[in-house]
């Protein structure tokens, strides 16, 4: 059994590393761990490495954790990669392993999350965390007429993201003497627990709740389903309602008009841009500044523009990649002949 456990190990080691392969590619996209969130940014990584002709490898990690992504991008960064795309699994110890491939000449993009100010990251590509909770939080107050009780429906507490999120949403309400928050869940890592949470909630203070507001992916998942048979009984009251993200469940729940809406993010973008940026790097581009935190934009998609929500999230990347030459890095030295 222990020979079994360390062959095991070995194997899982392998394919992080992706050992055995003779090519070593110039960039490397890093996600923390299997999640749709990181899947979509994968995918947009992929397509950069098309159009840009570079070979970026992709690895996904174990764990939603730094201490994992240390580990894993440790190992990587000695076998030769030149260029590293990682979502920074804790604001200030990010940092650290920043400062590390730094020191070996190793560039470094960020993305999905700001690391702690001042990092050793040249760019971040994300979501204005907070604005985008604000915008949210500020939609369904609209969809509420201004007035009534919230559920805040948080998703993962180790994720940095999390608290800025509450917060923004947390300001929102205190801006808005009609409204207020009336319970705030959290902690759900999967769609079975959330829908269990949120369920739990409306049976034990349905009769409060005017309106929901979930702000990660397994909670508007879970929600839009909740909420889908929850309003099919004519006798319950409306509870209005605005998640993140665009899995299936909660597309359908808004064209069959069980829920308000939801904000999609641009996960594409997030890969697609950060390894854009890195390649330019690579061909000799220097950042404009020390530091840049380039906003990859959201947008509101409820049942009006269903069809058309992701060429607006498209346009926001298109435009962005335009601007890389010009806003935000310098061409490389002229040289001489």
């Amino acid at each position: 059994m222990k020979n079994l456990s360390l062959l095991v190990l070995v194997v899982l080691l392998f394919s992080v590393l992706g050992c055995g392969k003779g090519e070593i590619e110039p960039i490397v996209y890093y996600g923390m761990m299997p999640h749709p969130y990181i899947n979509e940014v994968k995918s947009g990584a992929a397509k950069c490495e098309k159009d840009y002709n570079v070979k970026i490898r992709k690895v996904v990690g174990q764990e939603w954790t730094q201490d994992n992504e240390n580990f894993n991008i440790e190992s990587l960064s000695t076998r030769g990669h030149k260029a590293f795309s990682i979502f920074p699994g804790d604001p200030a110890g990010a940092n650290g392993l920043f400062a590390q491939l730094r020191k070996r000449g190793q560039f470094v993009v960020a993305y999905g999350a700001e690391p702690n100010l001042p990092t050793p990251a040249s760019f971040c590509v994300a979501t204005h965390i907070r604005e985008a909770a604000e915008f949210a939080c500020e939609e369904l107050i609209k969809f509420m007429h201004g007035k009534g009780k919230i559920l805040n429906v948080l998703e993962t507490v180790t994720d940095i993201n999390t608290k800025k999120r509450d917060n923004g949403i947390k300001a929102v309400c205190a801006k808005n003497p009609n409204v207020s928050i009336v319970q705030t869940i959290s902690d759900m890592t999967e769609v079975s627990t959330a829908i269990t949470k949120i369920q739990s909630a409306i049976a034990a203070r349905g009769d409060e709740i005017d309106g929901i507001i979930t702000t990660g992916y397994n909670p508007t998942i879970a929600a839009a389903a909740v909420l889908t048979e929850y309003h099919k009984d004519p006798s319950h009251k409306k509870i209005r309602f605005i998640g993140i993200d665009t899995g299936a469940t909660v597309l359908k729940a808004i064209k069959d008009g069980y829920i308000d809406a939801t904000v999609a993010q641009n996960p594409p973008g997030h890969g697609y841009i950060s390894c854009a940026i890195l390649k330019l790097m690579l061909d000799g581009w220097t950042p404009k500044k020390p530091y840049q935190f380039i906003n990859a934009g959201h947008v509101l998609v409820t049942k009006d523009n269903l069809d058309t929500y992701s060429a607006d999230v498209q346009k926001i990347t298109d435009k962005i990649i335009k601007d890389l030459t010009t806003k935000y890095l310098n061409p490389p030295p002229q040289r001489s002949n």
